[in-house]
């Protein structure tokens, strides 16, 4: 797997399992460390949905 790949992968899971708080528990892990919508939970945001984009392809890959 490639580095970029596995970087993508890694925040994905990351934004499953802030999902996953948001869902069950009502706790956004995100906002809680870097405050609600702050300049970085929103880079942070931006980075995991490019990340879920960058993984379709994972889909596809036949390596």
């Amino acid at each position: 797997m490639k580095t970029i790949d596995t970087i993508a992968l890694i925040l994905v899971i990351i934004g499953a399992i802030n999902w996953g708080l948001i869902g069950f528990f009502k706790f956004n892990l995100v906002d809680t460390i870097f405050g609600s919508l702050s300049a970085i939970s929103r880079i942070i945001y931006a980075l995991v949905g490019i990340s879920g984009l960058w993984s379709i392809k994972l889909l596809f890959s036949r390596d």
